[in-house]
């Protein structure tokens, strides 16, 4: 079930692979009643090829399995629910709320109000990504906590295979081996680095024009879905033409990250993952007032320092550490390397059907393909 763009990426990308290859399984999607409000999600789902199921029909219907990466519309979805977070993981310490504040209770992703309806809970299952997480469940429902699961983080398990790949990644890019890869990561919403200035696409391109810099944008999938393709790339027409990469929000972000050798982001999921890998991470905005004490953001704040728009922008990148990463990591799943099986085993067990024999692999992840500039 897709209730927005950020969900379905996860699900498709990371998630329903792990059903290759068994003809037993049909795999089914539908975009709920949500995702019909989100531009661009029906259409992200139709171009996967497989069968879409009219949300209408698809609540009619008893499934096998339902796979979830949001918790909007749970309580229509028919059959056993394996919901999973479709950002950064560990719910439990991460930012609670967009507009929660600093001192916010536990994410409303775990709350009772997220995960029951009229007394009943809603998931057979919930992927968590740390066991940090089940202290986190057990105090605001512990109600669920019988259907925990401690998975780990199957995206951050790809990025950490795929870093073997960089080179490849860069050639994709048209980065050469001597140019300096810098991109730009973005959440949504006002208080984001691109929603905060947009003008430091311009800024980043102006300042590292020399032949040895490229830079990349990387936005949260959202910013697509809010504002439209046409929009984004109209805004940023000027600097796709002195070439700006931009990556488009379905896939290429992880490979991209990758293959920098600096980033510059903000509170959201993408800086975290790329500070996680050890990647030098200078950031262009942070609402200390709505980001939560001991959360993935506050803790990537603590060791990647904010930038100065007065002073000149390279040295502050070539400044910047990678002395947090390995605490990123471990704050963002305590099962690394893990996931793959354990949401294969996961699914199977909900489907009543017995895994197939070949190991569930950890994929690496498909290079970047970033958008082409307008041509008049």
């Amino acid at each position: 079930m897709v209730p927005h763009f950020a969900a379905g990426t996860r699900l498709i990308s990371d998630v329903v692979p792990l059903l290759y290859n068994d003809p037993r399984v049909q795999v089914v999607f539908s975009v709920t009643d949500t995702g019909r409000w989100w531009y661009g999600t029906e259409e992200y789902v139709r171009r996967q090829g497989g069968i879409v199921v009219p949300w209408q029909q698809a609540t009619q219907h008893d499934f096998d399995l339902v796979l979830a990466a949001g918790y909007n519309d749970l309580d229509q979805a028919r059959g056993p629910v394996l919901l999973l977070p479709h950002g950064a993981g560990n719910l439990a310490s991460r930012r609670y709320s967009r507009h929660a504040g600093r001192d916010a209770r536990p994410h409303a992703g775990l709350s009772r109000e997220s995960l029951t309806r009229r007394g009943k809970v809603l998931p057979a299952a919930i992927g968590l990504t740390h066991e940090d997480e089940l202290v986190a469940l057990r105090e605001s429902c512990p109600e669920a906590l019988h259907t925990a699961v401690v998975v780990g983080d199957p995206c951050l398990d790809r990025m950490t295979t795929s870093l073997p790949l960089r080179s490849r990644y860069r050639d994709m890019l048209g980065v050469r081996e001597e140019q300096c890869l810098i991109t730009l990561s973005s959440t949504w919403a006002p208080d984001s680095a691109f929603g905060s200035d947009i003008s430091l696409c311009r800024a980043l391109l102006d300042q590292l024009s020399d032949d040895r810099y490229r830079v990349a944008l990387v936005l949260h999938p959202n910013v697509w879905s809010v504002h439209g393709r046409w929009q984004v790339k109209a805004w940023l027409h000027d600097c796709i033409e002195a070439g700006l990469l931009v990556i488009p929000p379905d896939e290429g972000w992880r490979a991209t990250v990758i293959a920098s050798d600096h980033v510059v982001g903000d509170h959201g999921s993408t800086t975290q993952y790329a500070a996680a890998i050890g990647k030098p991470v200078v950031l262009a905005s942070f609402p200390d007032d709505n980001v939560r004490v001991g959360s993935l953001a506050e803790t990537v704040r603590q060791s990647a320092p904010l930038l100065d728009r007065t002073r000149p922008l390279l040295p502050q990148l070539e400044n910047a550490g990678t002395g947090g990463a390995a605490r990123v990591a471990a704050l963002m799943t305590s099962h690394p390397g893990t996931a793959a099986a354990a949401l294969r085993r996961t699914m199977y067990r909900l489907m009543d059907l017995r895994e197939p024999d070949k190991a569930a692999d950890t994929v690496q992840v498909p290079g970047p393909v970033p958008l082409p500039p307008e041509r008049s």
